[in-house]
Protein backbone atom coordinates (compact mmCIF):
# COMPACT_ATOMS: atom_id res chain seq x y z
CA UNK A 1 0.00 0.00 0.00
CA UNK A 2 0.98 3.29 -0.83
CA UNK A 3 0.75 6.64 1.15
CA UNK A 4 -2.54 7.37 -0.21
CA UNK A 5 -3.68 4.49 1.66
CA UNK A 6 -2.25 5.56 4.72
CA UNK A 7 -4.17 8.56 4.56
CA UNK A 8 -7.20 6.78 3.76
CA UNK A 9 -6.65 5.05 7.07
CA UNK A 10 -6.74 8.29 8.91
CA UNK A 11 -10.11 9.49 7.51
CA UNK A 12 -11.39 6.13 8.03
CA UNK A 13 -10.40 6.53 12.01
CA UNK A 14 -11.64 9.74 12.52
CA UNK A 15 -15.02 9.81 10.26
CA UNK A 16 -16.31 6.82 10.56
CA UNK A 17 -14.64 3.56 7.37
CA UNK A 18 -13.74 4.01 4.61
CA UNK A 19 -15.79 6.06 5.21
CA UNK A 20 -14.74 8.97 5.41
CA UNK A 21 -15.53 12.31 4.61
CA UNK A 22 -14.73 11.81 1.03
CA UNK A 23 -16.21 8.29 1.06
CA UNK A 24 -13.17 6.84 1.70
CA UNK A 25 -12.99 3.66 3.38
CA UNK A 26 -16.24 1.55 3.30
CA UNK A 27 -18.70 1.28 5.98
CA UNK A 28 -21.86 -0.32 7.51
CA UNK A 29 -25.38 -0.31 8.08
CA UNK A 30 -28.20 0.18 10.83
CA UNK A 31 -29.13 -2.41 13.38
CA UNK A 32 -33.25 -3.33 12.50
CA UNK A 33 -34.47 -1.23 15.02
CA UNK A 34 -32.66 1.52 14.47
CA UNK A 35 -33.66 1.92 10.58
CA UNK A 36 -36.44 3.87 9.95
CA UNK A 37 -38.04 6.62 7.52
CA UNK A 38 -36.46 9.75 9.80
CA UNK A 39 -39.16 12.61 10.13
CA UNK A 40 -43.01 12.39 9.31
CA UNK A 41 -44.37 11.32 6.44
CA UNK A 42 -43.38 9.88 3.16
CA UNK A 43 -39.74 11.39 1.29
CA UNK A 44 -41.04 14.03 -1.25
CA UNK A 45 -38.67 15.75 -3.90
CA UNK A 46 -38.00 19.52 -3.02
CA UNK A 47 -36.27 21.56 -0.21
CA UNK A 48 -32.55 21.65 0.95
CA UNK A 49 -30.50 19.19 2.28
CA UNK A 50 -27.66 20.78 4.56
CA UNK A 51 -24.56 18.45 5.54
CA UNK A 52 -22.60 19.66 9.22
CA UNK A 53 -19.33 18.53 8.52
CA UNK A 54 -15.88 18.65 10.49
CA UNK A 55 -13.45 18.18 7.20
CA UNK A 56 -13.50 20.14 4.18
CA UNK A 57 -14.43 18.28 1.07
CA UNK A 58 -11.09 18.33 -0.27
CA UNK A 59 -9.64 18.21 -3.64
CA UNK A 60 -13.07 17.56 -5.54
CA UNK A 61 -11.71 15.88 -8.68
CA UNK A 62 -12.96 12.52 -9.03
CA UNK A 63 -8.82 11.56 -9.89
CA UNK A 64 -7.26 13.11 -6.56
CA UNK A 65 -11.23 11.47 -3.97
CA UNK A 66 -9.96 8.17 -2.57
CA UNK A 67 -13.75 6.67 -2.08
CA UNK A 68 -15.32 3.37 -1.93
CA UNK A 69 -18.68 2.49 -3.51
CA UNK A 70 -18.08 6.07 -5.09
CA UNK A 71 -17.99 8.05 -1.91
CA UNK A 72 -20.91 10.17 -0.48
CA UNK A 73 -21.11 13.44 -1.10
CA UNK A 74 -18.99 12.81 -4.24
CA UNK A 75 -21.47 10.16 -5.88
CA UNK A 76 -23.70 12.87 -5.95
CA UNK A 77 -22.02 14.29 -8.72
CA UNK A 78 -19.55 11.67 -10.10
CA UNK A 79 -21.22 8.71 -11.34
CA UNK A 80 -18.93 5.55 -12.13
CA UNK A 81 -19.39 2.12 -13.83
CA UNK A 82 -20.28 0.53 -10.71
CA UNK A 83 -21.35 1.84 -7.45
CA UNK A 84 -22.44 0.22 -4.08
CA UNK A 85 -26.46 -1.05 -4.04
CA UNK A 86 -28.08 1.78 -2.29
CA UNK A 87 -30.39 -0.11 0.66
CA UNK A 88 -30.09 -0.61 4.53
CA UNK A 89 -27.75 -3.05 6.32
CA UNK A 90 -26.26 -6.46 4.56
CA UNK A 91 -27.93 -5.64 1.34
CA UNK A 92 -26.05 -2.39 0.77
CA UNK A 93 -22.84 -4.61 0.69
CA UNK A 94 -23.42 -5.40 -2.74
CA UNK A 95 -21.89 -3.91 -5.82
CA UNK A 96 -24.49 -3.27 -8.43
CA UNK A 97 -24.20 -1.34 -12.10
CA UNK A 98 -24.22 2.22 -12.52
CA UNK A 99 -22.96 4.04 -16.03
CA UNK A 100 -22.26 0.38 -16.82
CA UNK A 101 -25.61 -1.89 -17.84
CA UNK A 102 -24.29 -4.96 -15.86
CA UNK A 103 -21.12 -5.91 -14.33
CA UNK A 104 -17.95 -6.36 -16.03
CA UNK A 105 -17.35 -9.41 -17.48
CA UNK A 106 -13.98 -11.03 -16.78
CA UNK A 107 -11.81 -13.11 -19.16
CA UNK A 108 -11.43 -16.88 -18.03
CA UNK A 109 -8.55 -15.72 -15.21
CA UNK A 110 -9.96 -12.45 -14.34
CA UNK A 111 -7.20 -10.19 -16.13
CA UNK A 112 -9.57 -8.61 -18.58
CA UNK A 113 -13.01 -6.94 -17.81
CA UNK A 114 -15.35 -5.23 -20.15
CA UNK A 115 -18.16 -2.85 -19.32
CA UNK A 116 -21.10 -1.87 -21.63
CA UNK A 117 -22.41 1.88 -20.94
CA UNK A 118 -26.09 2.16 -20.68
CA UNK A 119 -27.99 4.22 -23.24
CA UNK A 120 -28.80 8.28 -23.04
CA UNK A 121 -26.19 9.21 -20.74
CA UNK A 122 -25.60 13.00 -19.92
CA UNK A 123 -23.59 15.45 -18.53
CA UNK A 124 -24.63 18.45 -17.20
CA UNK A 125 -24.30 20.82 -20.10
CA UNK A 126 -26.14 17.89 -22.08
CA UNK A 127 -23.47 16.32 -24.15
CA UNK A 128 -23.21 12.30 -23.81
CA UNK A 129 -21.07 10.44 -21.78
CA UNK A 130 -18.59 8.43 -23.43
CA UNK A 131 -16.76 5.36 -22.86
CA UNK A 132 -13.30 7.64 -23.97
CA UNK A 133 -14.11 10.02 -21.59
CA UNK A 134 -14.02 7.00 -18.76
CA UNK A 135 -10.82 6.25 -19.95
CA UNK A 136 -9.58 10.05 -20.24
CA UNK A 137 -10.91 9.90 -16.22
CA UNK A 138 -8.37 6.93 -15.33
CA UNK A 139 -5.91 8.60 -17.53
CA UNK A 140 -6.23 11.88 -15.09
CA UNK A 141 -5.62 9.70 -12.06
CA UNK A 142 -1.95 9.14 -13.17
CA UNK A 143 -1.31 12.57 -13.17
CA UNK A 144 1.57 13.62 -10.69
CA UNK A 145 0.00 16.65 -10.24
CA UNK A 146 -3.69 14.81 -9.68
CA UNK A 147 -2.32 12.72 -6.75
CA UNK A 148 -4.52 11.38 -4.07
CA UNK A 149 -6.33 8.87 -5.10
CA UNK A 150 -7.05 5.08 -5.18
CA UNK A 151 -3.68 3.69 -5.93
CA UNK A 152 -5.11 -0.08 -7.11
CA UNK A 153 -5.14 0.86 -10.98
CA UNK A 154 -1.19 1.86 -10.73
CA UNK A 155 -0.63 -1.81 -9.54
CA UNK A 156 -2.95 -3.40 -11.26
CA UNK A 157 -3.08 -2.38 -15.13
CA UNK A 158 -0.54 -3.58 -17.73
CA UNK A 159 1.62 -0.44 -18.16
CA UNK A 160 0.52 1.49 -15.03
CA UNK A 161 3.20 1.26 -13.10
CA UNK A 162 5.06 3.43 -16.01
CA UNK A 163 2.17 5.47 -16.76
CA UNK A 164 2.61 9.31 -16.21
CA UNK A 165 -0.63 10.86 -16.81
CA UNK A 166 -2.35 12.68 -19.93
CA UNK A 167 -0.40 15.59 -19.73
CA UNK A 168 2.69 13.95 -19.97
CA UNK A 169 2.19 10.98 -22.02
CA UNK A 170 -0.61 11.54 -24.99
CA UNK A 171 -0.70 8.36 -26.06
CA UNK A 172 -2.77 7.12 -23.12
CA UNK A 173 -2.97 3.97 -21.45
CA UNK A 174 -2.62 1.19 -23.76
CA UNK A 175 -4.59 -1.62 -21.36
CA UNK A 176 -7.62 0.93 -21.53
CA UNK A 177 -9.56 -0.09 -24.37
CA UNK A 178 -12.68 1.38 -26.06
CA UNK A 179 -13.30 -0.37 -29.07
CA UNK A 180 -16.88 2.44 -29.60
CA UNK A 181 -18.49 5.11 -27.75
CA UNK A 182 -19.67 2.25 -25.22
CA UNK A 183 -17.50 -0.76 -24.91
CA UNK A 184 -14.41 -0.31 -21.88
CA UNK A 185 -11.89 -3.14 -21.54
CA UNK A 186 -9.45 -3.07 -18.75
CA UNK A 187 -6.42 -5.19 -19.31
CA UNK A 188 -4.78 -6.32 -15.86
CA UNK A 189 -1.32 -7.97 -14.88
CA UNK A 190 -3.07 -10.16 -12.39
CA UNK A 191 -5.93 -11.81 -11.60
CA UNK A 192 -8.58 -9.50 -9.77
CA UNK A 193 -12.14 -10.85 -9.07
CA UNK A 194 -12.96 -7.77 -7.04
CA UNK A 195 -12.78 -5.68 -10.10
CA UNK A 196 -16.36 -4.65 -9.95
CA UNK A 197 -15.86 -3.27 -6.50
CA UNK A 198 -12.95 -1.50 -7.73
CA UNK A 199 -14.91 0.71 -10.92
CA UNK A 200 -17.14 2.18 -7.84
CA UNK A 201 -13.99 4.49 -7.13
CA UNK A 202 -14.34 7.96 -8.33
CA UNK A 203 -11.50 7.77 -10.72
CA UNK A 204 -13.55 5.59 -12.65
CA UNK A 205 -15.88 8.48 -12.87
CA UNK A 206 -16.14 10.16 -17.09
CA UNK A 207 -13.98 13.02 -17.95
CA UNK A 208 -15.06 15.21 -20.80
CA UNK A 209 -11.01 15.89 -22.38
CA UNK A 210 -12.56 19.14 -23.75
CA UNK A 211 -13.65 20.76 -20.11
CA UNK A 212 -10.59 19.45 -18.70
CA UNK A 213 -8.29 22.48 -16.27
CA UNK A 214 -6.08 20.26 -14.80
CA UNK A 215 -5.69 21.04 -10.95
CA UNK A 216 -8.49 23.87 -11.21
CA UNK A 217 -10.89 20.94 -12.44
CA UNK A 218 -12.12 20.37 -8.81
CA UNK A 219 -13.56 24.19 -8.77
CA UNK A 220 -16.37 23.37 -11.02
CA UNK A 221 -16.27 19.12 -11.80
CA UNK A 222 -17.88 18.46 -15.35
CA UNK A 223 -21.65 16.70 -13.28
CA UNK A 224 -22.60 12.98 -14.30
CA UNK A 225 -24.75 12.71 -11.56
CA UNK A 226 -27.67 13.99 -10.35
CA UNK A 227 -26.25 17.41 -9.05
CA UNK A 228 -23.84 19.80 -10.25
CA UNK A 229 -20.83 21.88 -8.48
CA UNK A 230 -22.25 25.70 -8.47
CA UNK A 231 -20.08 26.76 -5.69
CA UNK A 232 -16.83 25.28 -4.50
CA UNK A 233 -15.06 27.89 -1.59
CA UNK A 234 -11.88 27.80 0.45
CA UNK A 235 -11.22 23.85 -1.31
CA UNK A 236 -14.18 22.11 -0.26
CA UNK A 237 -14.87 24.01 2.66
CA UNK A 238 -18.75 25.53 1.07
CA UNK A 239 -19.86 22.65 -1.56
CA UNK A 240 -23.18 23.90 -3.09
CA UNK A 241 -25.32 21.64 -5.18
CA UNK A 242 -27.98 22.18 -7.31
CA UNK A 243 -30.00 19.81 -9.82
CA UNK A 244 -28.14 18.51 -12.95
CA UNK A 245 -30.94 19.24 -15.57
CA UNK A 246 -29.89 16.56 -18.00
CA UNK A 247 -29.63 13.32 -15.23
CA UNK A 248 -32.16 11.03 -15.52
CA UNK A 249 -34.00 8.44 -13.21
CA UNK A 250 -34.46 6.15 -15.83
CA UNK A 251 -30.59 5.61 -16.37
CA UNK A 252 -30.05 5.43 -12.53
CA UNK A 253 -31.59 2.85 -10.21
CA UNK A 254 -29.46 4.25 -7.17
CA UNK A 255 -29.58 7.78 -6.47
CA UNK A 256 -33.20 9.21 -5.24
CA UNK A 257 -32.23 12.97 -5.59
CA UNK A 258 -34.96 14.19 -3.34
CA UNK A 259 -33.73 17.98 -2.44
CA UNK A 260 -33.83 20.37 -5.00
CA UNK A 261 -30.10 21.51 -3.41
CA UNK A 262 -27.32 20.40 -1.40
CA UNK A 263 -25.63 23.21 1.22
CA UNK A 264 -22.14 21.26 2.55
CA UNK A 265 -20.65 23.27 5.48
CA UNK A 266 -17.32 22.30 6.56
CA UNK A 267 -14.37 22.96 9.48
CA UNK A 268 -16.79 23.06 12.18
CA UNK A 269 -16.06 21.66 15.16
CA UNK A 270 -17.70 17.95 16.30
CA UNK A 271 -19.56 19.14 18.94
CA UNK A 272 -20.92 22.15 17.42
CA UNK A 273 -22.27 19.97 14.79
CA UNK A 274 -24.09 17.58 17.20
CA UNK A 275 -25.19 20.54 19.71
CA UNK A 276 -26.83 21.91 15.55
CA UNK A 277 -28.03 18.40 14.86
CA UNK A 278 -30.05 18.25 18.49
CA UNK A 279 -31.58 21.65 18.25
CA UNK A 280 -32.92 20.87 14.53
CA UNK A 281 -33.70 25.04 14.23
CA UNK A 282 -34.32 26.77 10.84
CA UNK A 283 -31.95 25.03 8.59
CA UNK A 284 -30.78 22.79 10.69
CA UNK A 285 -33.68 20.84 11.09
CA UNK A 286 -33.01 19.27 7.48
CA UNK A 287 -29.41 18.78 7.93
CA UNK A 288 -26.98 15.56 8.37
CA UNK A 289 -23.60 15.11 8.75
CA UNK A 290 -21.18 12.85 7.15
CA UNK A 291 -18.12 12.60 9.13
CA UNK A 292 -19.22 13.03 13.04
CA UNK A 293 -20.07 10.37 15.04
CA UNK A 294 -21.66 10.66 18.68
CA UNK A 295 -19.01 10.05 21.47
CA UNK A 296 -19.81 8.30 24.45
CA UNK A 297 -21.14 11.37 26.77
CA UNK A 298 -23.24 12.83 23.89
CA UNK A 299 -24.37 9.70 23.18
CA UNK A 300 -25.26 9.03 26.84
CA UNK A 301 -27.14 12.35 26.83
CA UNK A 302 -28.80 11.45 23.23
CA UNK A 303 -30.30 8.25 24.47
CA UNK A 304 -32.08 9.63 28.00
CA UNK A 305 -34.41 12.00 25.18
CA UNK A 306 -36.60 10.09 23.01
CA UNK A 307 -37.16 12.29 20.60
CA UNK A 308 -33.45 12.96 20.31
CA UNK A 309 -32.90 9.47 20.09
CA UNK A 310 -34.93 8.39 17.21
CA UNK A 311 -32.76 10.91 15.46
CA UNK A 312 -29.76 8.30 15.77
CA UNK A 313 -28.04 6.69 13.07
CA UNK A 314 -26.82 3.27 13.82
CA UNK A 315 -23.84 1.76 11.08
CA UNK A 316 -21.32 -0.70 11.42
CA UNK A 317 -18.29 -0.45 8.95
CA UNK A 318 -15.86 -3.17 7.69
CA UNK A 319 -13.21 -2.23 10.91
CA UNK A 320 -11.27 -4.00 12.99
CA UNK A 321 -9.37 -2.73 16.29
CA UNK A 322 -6.61 -5.69 17.31
CA UNK A 323 -3.17 -5.55 19.07
CA UNK A 324 0.16 -5.92 17.12
CA UNK A 325 2.71 -7.88 17.24
CA UNK A 326 6.29 -7.34 15.60
CA UNK A 327 7.27 -11.20 15.95
CA UNK A 328 11.01 -9.73 15.16
CA UNK A 329 11.12 -7.81 18.87
CA UNK A 330 11.18 -9.88 21.81
CA UNK A 331 9.89 -11.29 23.62
CA UNK A 332 7.13 -11.43 20.77
CA UNK A 333 9.09 -13.79 18.62
CA UNK A 334 8.07 -16.69 20.81
CA UNK A 335 4.14 -17.84 19.82
CA UNK A 336 3.64 -18.71 23.40
CA UNK A 337 3.80 -14.83 24.37
CA UNK A 338 1.80 -13.65 21.71
CA UNK A 339 -0.87 -16.38 22.64
CA UNK A 340 -0.75 -15.86 26.56
CA UNK A 341 -1.76 -11.63 25.85
CA UNK A 342 -3.95 -13.10 23.40
CA UNK A 343 -5.74 -14.79 26.62
CA UNK A 344 -5.27 -12.04 29.39
CA UNK A 345 -7.19 -9.46 26.93
CA UNK A 346 -10.21 -8.65 28.45
CA UNK A 347 -13.00 -7.50 26.20
CA UNK A 348 -15.35 -6.28 28.43
CA UNK A 349 -12.92 -3.67 29.84
CA UNK A 350 -12.15 -2.87 25.91
CA UNK A 351 -15.66 -2.48 25.10
CA UNK A 352 -15.94 0.03 27.74
CA UNK A 353 -12.98 1.88 26.77
CA UNK A 354 -14.23 2.34 23.34
CA UNK A 355 -17.57 3.48 24.55
CA UNK A 356 -19.70 0.87 25.66
CA UNK A 357 -21.43 -1.86 23.97
CA UNK A 358 -23.73 0.59 22.13
CA UNK A 359 -20.27 1.92 20.26
CA UNK A 360 -17.81 -1.18 20.37
CA UNK A 361 -18.65 -5.18 19.68
CA UNK A 362 -15.93 -7.52 20.87
CA UNK A 363 -13.73 -9.14 17.90
CA UNK A 364 -12.20 -12.45 17.99
CA UNK A 365 -11.43 -12.89 14.11
CA UNK A 366 -9.61 -10.10 12.06
CA UNK A 367 -12.25 -10.24 9.57
CA UNK A 368 -15.01 -7.96 10.13
CA UNK A 369 -18.11 -9.83 11.70
CA UNK A 370 -20.31 -9.56 8.09
CA UNK A 371 -20.90 -11.71 5.43
CA UNK A 372 -19.24 -9.89 2.84
CA UNK A 373 -16.05 -10.10 4.12
CA UNK A 374 -16.20 -14.20 4.46
CA UNK A 375 -17.02 -13.56 8.28
CA UNK A 376 -16.14 -17.35 10.13
CA UNK A 377 -16.89 -17.52 13.80
CA UNK A 378 -13.50 -18.92 15.60
CA UNK A 379 -11.74 -17.61 18.93
CA UNK A 380 -8.26 -19.40 19.04
CA UNK A 381 -7.56 -18.00 22.48
CA UNK A 382 -10.71 -18.12 23.98
CA UNK A 383 -9.96 -14.87 26.71
CA UNK A 384 -14.24 -15.26 27.43
CA UNK A 385 -15.81 -11.94 28.16
CA UNK A 386 -13.31 -10.88 30.96
CA UNK A 387 -9.66 -12.58 30.26
CA UNK A 388 -8.40 -16.07 31.06
CA UNK A 389 -5.34 -14.71 33.17
CA UNK A 390 -4.89 -18.08 34.70
CA UNK A 391 -4.40 -20.06 31.08
CA UNK A 392 -2.06 -16.94 30.01
CA UNK A 393 0.12 -17.60 32.97
CA UNK A 394 0.59 -21.11 32.20
CA UNK A 395 1.57 -20.29 28.59
CA UNK A 396 4.23 -17.44 30.09
CA UNK A 397 5.50 -20.07 32.19
CA UNK A 398 6.01 -22.92 29.37
CA UNK A 399 7.50 -20.17 27.67
CA UNK A 400 10.31 -19.37 30.69
CA UNK A 401 8.22 -16.80 32.00
CA UNK A 402 7.32 -18.12 35.37
CA UNK A 403 8.25 -14.55 36.98
CA UNK A 404 6.45 -12.56 34.62
CA UNK A 405 7.60 -10.44 32.29
CA UNK A 406 7.70 -6.21 31.75
CA UNK A 407 6.68 -5.24 27.99
CA UNK A 408 5.91 -1.63 26.24
CA UNK A 409 2.46 -0.90 24.08
CA UNK A 410 3.17 1.62 22.08
CA UNK A 411 -0.08 3.95 21.36
CA UNK A 412 -1.38 6.65 20.08
CA UNK A 413 -2.33 9.97 21.99
CA UNK A 414 -5.13 10.86 19.23
CA UNK A 415 -8.98 10.76 21.75
CA UNK A 416 -10.24 8.71 18.65
CA UNK A 417 -11.03 5.71 21.25
CA UNK A 418 -9.10 3.32 19.39
CA UNK A 419 -5.70 3.73 19.59
CA UNK A 420 -5.81 5.78 22.34
CA UNK A 421 -4.70 5.98 26.12
CA UNK A 422 -8.02 4.56 27.13
CA UNK A 423 -7.92 1.57 25.43
CA UNK A 424 -4.20 1.33 25.82
CA UNK A 425 -5.18 1.72 29.73
CA UNK A 426 -7.67 -1.18 29.46
CA UNK A 427 -5.43 -3.57 27.95
CA UNK A 428 -2.53 -2.50 30.68
CA UNK A 429 -4.92 -3.64 33.69
CA UNK A 430 -5.84 -6.76 31.55
CA UNK A 431 -2.61 -8.28 31.32
CA UNK A 432 -1.40 -6.93 35.07
CA UNK A 433 -3.74 -9.56 36.04
CA UNK A 434 -1.73 -12.19 34.33
CA UNK A 435 1.08 -11.21 35.69
CA UNK A 436 2.51 -9.19 32.68
CA UNK A 437 3.46 -5.49 33.41
CA UNK A 438 2.73 -2.81 30.48
CA UNK A 439 4.30 0.02 30.39
CA UNK A 440 2.64 2.18 28.35
CA UNK A 441 4.56 4.31 24.87
CA UNK A 442 2.29 7.37 23.82
CA UNK A 443 2.95 9.11 20.67
CA UNK A 444 1.31 12.36 19.18
CA UNK A 445 -0.49 10.86 16.21
CA UNK A 446 1.21 11.46 13.06
CA UNK A 447 4.64 10.09 15.18
CA UNK A 448 2.14 7.34 15.71
CA UNK A 449 1.64 6.63 12.34
CA UNK A 450 4.65 7.34 11.44
CA UNK A 451 6.60 4.67 13.81
CA UNK A 452 4.67 1.67 13.44
CA UNK A 453 4.24 1.68 10.09
CA UNK A 454 8.17 2.07 9.67
CA UNK A 455 9.48 -1.66 9.20
CA UNK A 456 12.90 -0.34 10.66
CA UNK A 457 11.18 1.26 13.73
CA UNK A 458 8.07 -0.71 14.19
CA UNK A 459 7.80 -1.46 18.06
CA UNK A 460 7.16 -5.00 19.03
CA UNK A 461 3.61 -3.97 20.65
CA UNK A 462 1.08 -1.62 19.59
CA UNK A 463 -2.63 -0.79 19.14
CA UNK A 464 -3.37 -1.03 15.23
CA UNK A 465 -6.63 -0.35 13.34
CA UNK A 466 -7.79 -1.87 9.91
CA UNK A 467 -10.51 -0.78 7.48
CA UNK A 468 -11.78 -2.08 4.45
CA UNK A 469 -11.63 -0.30 0.94
CA UNK A 470 -14.60 -2.41 -0.21
CA UNK A 471 -16.96 -4.73 1.71
CA UNK A 472 -14.54 -8.24 0.47
CA UNK A 473 -11.62 -10.03 2.26
CA UNK A 474 -9.12 -8.93 -0.08
CA UNK A 475 -8.95 -6.03 0.59
CA UNK A 476 -8.68 -6.82 4.61
CA UNK A 477 -6.27 -9.62 4.17
CA UNK A 478 -4.06 -9.10 1.86
CA UNK A 479 -2.33 -5.40 2.99
CA UNK A 480 -1.85 -7.03 5.95
CA UNK A 481 -0.72 -10.53 5.69
CA UNK A 482 0.70 -10.92 2.11
CA UNK A 483 4.42 -11.13 2.68
CA UNK A 484 5.31 -10.09 -1.09
CA UNK A 485 3.21 -6.84 0.27
CA UNK A 486 5.79 -5.88 3.20
CA UNK A 487 7.45 -2.58 2.35
CA UNK A 488 10.82 -2.19 3.90
CA UNK A 489 11.10 0.92 2.83
CA UNK A 490 8.22 2.89 3.16
CA UNK A 491 4.65 2.47 4.91
CA UNK A 492 4.33 -0.96 5.34
CA UNK A 493 1.17 -3.17 6.90
CA UNK A 494 2.31 -6.43 7.41
CA UNK A 495 3.20 -5.68 11.35
CA UNK A 496 4.03 -9.60 11.78
CA UNK A 497 6.00 -9.34 8.54
CA UNK A 498 4.06 -12.35 7.54
CA UNK A 499 5.64 -14.45 4.64
CA UNK A 500 4.16 -17.75 4.08
CA UNK A 501 4.25 -19.39 0.92
CA UNK A 502 0.28 -21.17 1.17
CA UNK A 503 -1.46 -17.88 2.36
CA UNK A 504 0.56 -16.27 -0.58
CA UNK A 505 -0.94 -19.01 -2.53
CA UNK A 506 -4.15 -19.40 -1.17
CA UNK A 507 -4.44 -14.73 -1.56
CA UNK A 508 -3.58 -15.42 -5.18
CA UNK A 509 -6.23 -18.37 -5.97
CA UNK A 510 -8.95 -16.51 -4.11
CA UNK A 511 -8.57 -13.53 -6.15
CA UNK A 512 -9.14 -15.38 -9.33
CA UNK A 513 -12.58 -15.79 -8.05
CA UNK A 514 -15.23 -13.93 -9.30
CA UNK A 515 -18.20 -15.43 -7.80
CA UNK A 516 -17.94 -13.03 -4.41
CA UNK A 517 -19.80 -15.88 -2.04
CA UNK A 518 -17.34 -18.41 -3.32
CA UNK A 519 -14.73 -16.09 -2.49
CA UNK A 520 -16.38 -15.25 1.25
CA UNK A 521 -16.32 -18.51 2.53
CA UNK A 522 -12.13 -19.05 1.30
CA UNK A 523 -11.16 -15.55 3.09
CA UNK A 524 -13.22 -16.66 6.26
CA UNK A 525 -10.97 -19.59 6.17
CA UNK A 526 -8.06 -18.11 5.01
CA UNK A 527 -8.64 -15.63 8.01
CA UNK A 528 -8.81 -18.92 10.15
CA UNK A 529 -5.89 -19.87 9.49
CA UNK A 530 -3.77 -17.37 9.79
CA UNK A 531 -5.25 -16.34 13.15
CA UNK A 532 -4.51 -19.11 14.70
CA UNK A 533 -0.68 -18.21 14.16
CA UNK A 534 -1.44 -15.19 17.29
CA UNK A 535 0.32 -12.34 14.68
CA UNK A 536 -2.25 -9.97 16.42
CA UNK A 537 -5.57 -9.65 19.20
CA UNK A 538 -8.43 -8.56 17.72
CA UNK A 539 -10.22 -6.43 20.14
CA UNK A 540 -13.40 -4.69 19.06
CA UNK A 541 -15.46 -3.61 16.13
CA UNK A 542 -16.65 -0.12 15.88
CA UNK A 543 -20.61 0.77 16.05
CA UNK A 544 -21.19 4.38 14.55
CA UNK A 545 -23.92 6.55 15.75
CA UNK A 546 -25.17 9.70 14.00
CA UNK A 547 -27.74 12.36 14.73
CA UNK A 548 -30.06 13.65 11.85
CA UNK A 549 -31.91 16.55 11.78
CA UNK A 550 -35.39 16.10 12.72
CA UNK A 551 -36.98 16.97 9.52
CA UNK A 552 -34.30 14.44 7.44
CA UNK A 553 -36.90 11.23 6.09
CA UNK A 554 -35.28 8.23 4.41
CA UNK A 555 -32.55 7.11 6.33
CA UNK A 556 -30.41 4.57 4.43
CA UNK A 557 -27.30 3.43 6.11
CA UNK A 558 -25.62 0.54 4.55
CA UNK A 559 -23.14 -1.93 5.27
CA UNK A 560 -20.86 -0.59 3.00
CA UNK A 561 -20.58 2.86 4.58
CA UNK A 562 -22.00 2.72 7.79
CA UNK A 563 -23.43 6.33 7.35
CA UNK A 564 -26.95 7.44 6.21
CA UNK A 565 -26.59 7.81 2.32
CA UNK A 566 -27.13 11.48 0.84
CA UNK A 567 -28.49 10.16 -2.57
CA UNK A 568 -31.07 8.62 -0.69
CA UNK A 569 -32.42 11.52 1.79
CA UNK A 570 -35.45 13.36 1.45
CA UNK A 571 -36.00 16.29 3.59
CA UNK A 572 -39.52 17.14 2.40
Amino acid sequence: MRQSSVIARRVAAASVSLVLASGVAACAGPKDSDAGSGGDGKPAKGGTLTVLNRDPQKTFDPARLYTSGGGNVPSLVFRTLTTRNREDGAAGTKVVPDLATGLGKPNKDATAWTYTLKKGLKYEDGSPITTADIKYGIERSFAAELSGGAPFLRDWLVGGADYEGPYKDKGGLKSVETPDARTIVFRLNKPVGDFDYVATQTSFAPVPKNKDKGTKYAEHPISSGPYKVVKNDNDGERLQLERNPHWSAKTDDERKAYPDRIDVRSGLNSSVINQRLSASQGDDAAAVTTDTNLGPAELAKVSGDKKLAGQVGTGHFGYTNYLAFNPKVKPFDDPKVRQAIAYAVDRTSLVNAAGGSSLAEPATTFLPNQKAFGYTKFDHFPAGASGNPKKAKELLKEAGHQDGLTITLTHSNAKNFESSPEIATAVQDALKKAGITVKLQGLEENDYEDKVHDAQQEPGLFLAHWGADWPSGGPFLSPIFDGRQIVEDGYNFNSGFLNDKSVNSEIDAINKLTDHAEAAGRWGALDKKIGAKALNVPLFHPVYKRLYGKDVKNVVISDWTGVLDVSQVAVK
